[in-house]
Parts: structure tokens; C-alpha cells; sequence
């Protein structure tokens, strides 16, 4: 797998919308990263060299809905935790979940399956999207996402991500330990 070097800037050809805003609001937040371009992954498993060539483990992102989808939520673990349905509707208090469509991933979020990332919250201009996340995750230094592509991972410290970027983009994350 391809995997390039670690920079510290923004790429300087054309990106996607949303990988293009995310490197805009890191910079306006004055939030330091670093990010690798690599070959398109669609599975964790693909994940494991790209977070060790940036030094943090690359995080899960599930975006789940309720039967009625009139809630949504983006879910964010370790790469290797399996995702409980019934542990997670106990501790956010939701009666029951299941996986969001692509059709609703595209519409609340912006992104398709096999790219799900937090950063997306930035296309959730109506704020109908919670987002969860697992307290290790949330207690780690670093946290490594995809920025919108899967074709690009970027590493910021968990606490830029929790106390300055969602805040600014109108999210509170939960943290809860799933």
C-alpha cells in the first residue's frame, strides 16, 4: 500500500469539499496536524499501517439512525472494539439503532460509507447529528481520522478535537465507554 510521507500543511492540489474545508477550519482554529496521503482503504484492517506511519491508531466512525430516522448519531471507537448495538442505546438512551443508509450518510453528513469521518460534522450545518464517542478514544493523546477521503488521514490531539473544534462547528461530543 501506498502510504507518502507526514506533512504538516494542507495539500496543495484540488481536494474534495469537505477534505478542502477541513484543512480551512484546522487552520482558522490554529490546530496543528498531521497527515499521510495512501492508496484508497475501504476496511479498518487497511487502517493499521496508515496509523502507524502517523503514530496514532486510525478510529472507527459508525453513523447509526433510529427505526424512525429523525436521530442520528456519529459513533466513534477504536479501530479493533466491536460496536454493540445494546450497549450503545443504553448508554446514549436510545431504544434502538441500526447502521444509516448511504442516502442518509450523503444527506446529514455529506460522505459515503467507507469514509464516514468526524470531521464530516462540519456538512451537519442543522446539527441533527450527536456525536458519541468512547472514552478511550476520548482519554488518548492523539486522535487519526480520515479528513473526508479515504485517500488521506490526518492526527490532531484528542483534546483540539474535543474543547476546540467541535465546539466550534456546534457539536458536543458524549463520552461514554462503549
Amino acid at each position: 500500500m501506498f502510504i507518502s510521507e507526514v506533512y504538516t500543511t494542507a495539500p496543495e492540489d484540488q481536494r474534495g469539499d469537505l477534505e478542502s474545508r477541513v484543512y480551512e477550519e484546522l487552520k482558522k482554529l490554529n490546530i496543528p496536524f498531521e497527515r499521510v496521503d495512501n492508496d484508497s482503504v475501504e476496511a479498518m484492517e487497511e487502517c493499521v499501517e496508515i496509523g502507524e506511519k502517523l503514530g496514532a491508531e486510525i478510529r472507527k466512525t459508525i453513523v447509526l439512525c433510529n427505526r424512525k430516522k429523525t436521530c442520528f448519531y456519529l459513533a466513534v471507537l477504536p479501530a479493533d472494539k466491536h460496536f454493540d448495538t445494546k450497549t450503545f442505546c443504553e448508554k446514549v438512551g436510545c431504544s434502538r439503532v441500526s447502521f444509516a443508509s448511504a442516502e442518509s450518510m450523503e444527506e446529514k453528513l455529506g460522505v459515503k460509507p467507507g469514509s464516514a469521518t468526524i470531521m464530516s460534522v462540519l456538512n451537519d450545518r442543522d446539527r441533527l447529528v450527536q456525536v458519541v464517542i468512547d472514552r478511550e478514544v476520548a482519554d488518548a493523546e492523539w486522535f487519526a481520522c480520515n479528513p473526508g477521503a479515504n485517500t488521506t488521514h490526518i492526527k490532531i490531539k484528542t483534546e483540539k478535537l474535543l474543547k476546540v473544534f467541535l465546539p466550534h462547528v456546534f457539536h458536543k461530543a458524549t463520552v461514554v465507554s462503549l
